[in-house]
């Protein structure tokens, strides 16, 4: 949810002004990317590429909740909000607008769409293109007052208009790619001194729940673990409720050679990092089938999941489900004796830096950037 500290409300757009026609610069072009609502972290993964592009300046227009989570240096960041971003567009001329998240504030990014040169991230391609009937359905399947708010205050009912009207549709996951949406590079491989560990190090990074992952199945895996290796697994993730009730009971039971991490609390940047760069490998137990606004998604094919973009930033090597579909060689379908996996994988190579390097990633992105503005 977006930060929003003002009452101002935002009148339908149905009567919408002219459009407003940017004027191109023929050196430096001038993009305003928006996250006003939930991906940080996508927000972030944008700022530290374009860190080394002296084709595109860029202006940052942040809410507090996401400008809070952002690492900034000399960027030009704006705090904003869905009462302020028209009149704060309307004072300089961009190129390209880039919205990160269109979840909400649906009546104000119609007006965006309609006046600029835009393009919208899409996370939920089920959700970009649901129906009136659809959505109407939703809002009484679960949060119903938030949901309320989005349909009465935000514009709920112009949502797929709202990516409809917008100019580009990006996805972040080349397995999504169809002929409406084109592919936005965003994560490169960093650079980063990795250590060898004593014990093989097991990351499973994202929320320890069960929405989105089989962390049942996980627990029970690690339960019946037999081998005399030491295996370090990392939850790196908060974990509340019954997953953690699990994990404390599962920490009670496990043989000395067998050892859990796991974090109760929101864990941090450091900490995040940390165990990122120290694990052997990672896993990540998607549960295929998914659901956003009640709307049924599927990881692969409909929705991107976090952990792609995590193993390449890292370079790990990274065990999904036999199900998940992908072409991707770093992406392995977990076998039956995923212990005698993870000690293979250990001491498997792959290069990453071949096509993650960050001059390759930024090259793509800025040939990607010129073609929206076509």
């Amino acid at each position: 949810m977006g930060f929003s500290p003002f009452n101002k409300k935002i009148k339908y757009p149905l009567a919408l002004a002219k459009t407003h026609k940017n004027k191109r610069s023929d050196s430096v072009k001038k993009i305003a990317y928006i996250e006003i609502d939930t991906h940080a972290e996508i927000a972030q993964a944008f700022m530290d590429i374009m860190k080394g592009s002296g084709d595109f300046a860029v202006d940052y227009y942040f809410s507090k909740k996401i400008k809070d989570q952002i690492y900034q240096n000399d960027e030009t960041v704006f705090l904003s909000d869905s009462s302020m971003i028209l009149d704060q567009l309307k004072e300089k001329e961009y190129d390209l607008i880039i919205i990160g998240t269109v979840h909400r504030f649906f009546n104000t990014f119609l007006v965006i769409t309609q006046q600029y040169n835009t393009a919208i991230i899409t996370h939920n391609l089920n959700f970009a293109k649901a129906s009136k009937s659809d959505l109407i359905k939703s809002v009484f399947k679960g949060d119903v007052m938030y949901r309320l708010k989005l349909w009465w205050k935000e514009g709920l009912l112009y949502s797929s208009r709202v990516y409809r009207k917008s100019k580009s549709l990006l996805v972040l996951d080349e397995a999504l790619l169809s002929g409406e949406y084109q592919f936005l590079p965003l994560f490169y491989t960093r650079d980063f001194i990795k250590t060898e560990n004593k014990d093989i190090t097991i990351v499973i990074p994202g929320g320890v729940s069960q929405k989105r992952r089989d962390y049942h199945y996980i627990f029970k895996t690690i339960q019946n673990i037999n081998t005399n290796k030491n295996y370090e697994f990392v939850f790196l993730g908060k974990a509340k409720d019954n997953e953690l009730n699990q994990l404390k009971k599962l920490s009670e039971k496990l043989p000395e050679n067998i050892h859990i991490t796991y974090f109760s609390e929101r864990v941090s940047s450091e900490d995040f990092e940390r165990w990122m760069q120290k694990a052997d490998v990672l896993w990540c137990p998607i549960q295929q089938k998914t659901e956003f606004f009640s709307l049924k998604e599927i990881y692969g094919l409909t929705k991107m999941t976090g952990n792609l973009g995590d193993a390449i930033v890292y370079g790990k090597l990274a065990v999904f489900p036999k199900n998940y579909p992908s072409q991707l060689d770093f992406i392995i379908s977990e076998k039956e004796n995923i212990i005698e996996q993870f000690e293979a994988l250990k001491n498997t190579r792959f290069d990453f830096k071949k096509k993650y390097s960050r001059e390759e990633i930024l090259h793509n992105l800025e040939n990607t950037l010129n073609n929206l503005l076509k």
